[in-house]
């Protein structure tokens, strides 16, 4: 229960922190912390609200996080993925934290804040790795078929991973510079196939080619794991994978066509982000079982 607790909650945190960029609430504070304007309890404005809310979640989150930590070097020290996990889970926690102090005390660029997010989203998926392996550690079927899996799975899965963040990191930079009504429509950008590639609509245009090749990347492996795996767990993750960057793509659209509504945009915002963190958490645990049933290893 203490995985999932400290799961949900940073997936809570992290969308917590996305409604506070989405509606400008990251000042809602001041330029106080961990207090909101001196205070304990903020003055009842709706940004104030949302960011000491946020700051409220990422402290109680942070100590389930620390609690899953001690209880795994407790009892399950000598499982090496479940140290790594939460100590990742820890770190990363902690490091985010720590970035959205500095972001309220010292305002920082849009470049160093997509940052606040990627370490959010890598905090979330290291939740995530230690409830999967919590889930298969008890019930203990299909991972204990030692299947070798060809080295060029876990090569190119950990490619597509690495390729993800910067795909990812570009989404957060689009959103804290307010560059996100640079391309009109979609699929085409302001109407055209290949627009003007500057300022926003350049930046914009970009995310949307590296996004098509992430998932033209994503589909790519998830054939070739079919093809050459007999590991019946990969091809299935293998599966949601392709699932989830496809739905996170017509999110994106979503995105696009309510950029123009504050009150739809917030909405859609969410879900692209809710979308983007079960793909990633995913990835993750792809890259790890492809590398730990790599041949020649077992």
């Amino acid at each position: 229960m203490l995985t999932i607790a400290a799961c949900v909650g940073m997936l809570l945190v992290l969308l917590a922190g996305a409604l506070v960029t989405n509606t400008d609430s990251g000042r809602g504070c001041g330029d106080d912390w961990p207090l909101c304007h001196g205070k304990f309890i903020p003055a009842y404005t709706l940004e104030s609200m949302l960011e000491y809310s946020h700051r409220a979640v990422s402290a109680i989150v942070g100590f389930l996080v620390l609690a899953l930590f001690i209880v795994t070097m407790m009892y399950h020290r000598k499982s090496k993925e479940a140290v790594i996990y939460t100590s990742s889970a820890l770190f990363f926690t902690v490091l985010q934290a720590l970035l959205g102090a500095a972001a309220v005390k010292w305002p920082q660029s849009p470049p160093v804040m997509a940052l606040h997010f990627g370490f959010s989203l890598l905090a979330l998926a290291s939740t995530m790795l230690i409830v999967m392996w919590a889930y298969r550690n008890k019930k203990a079927k299909s991972d204990q078929v030692r299947i070798s899996v060809p080295r060029s799975v876990y090569r190119w899965s950990w490619i597509i991973f690495v390729y993800t963040y910067v795909v990812v990191y570009i989404g957060a930079f689009i959103r804290h510079t307010d560059a996100a009504g640079g391309c009109v429509g979609w699929p085409l950008c302001n109407g055209q196939v290949i627009p003007e590639m500057s300022g926003a609509t350049g930046i914009v245009f970009v995310h949307r080619v590296a996004a098509l090749i992430l998932a033209l990347a994503v589909i790519g492996l998830a054939v070739h794991i079919h093809k050459v795996s007999g590991h019946d767990g990969l091809k299935l993750t293998s599966k949601w994978t392709v699932g989830l960057v496809v739905f996170q793509i017509f999110s994106g659209a979503l995105l696009t066509m309510t950029v123009t509504n504050d009150n739809v945009f917030i909405f859609t915002g969410l879900l692209h982000n809710l979308i983007v963190s079960a793909y990633f958490g995913i990835i993750a645990d792809l890259c790890i079982r492809s590398w730990k049933y790599r041949e020649g290893r077992i």
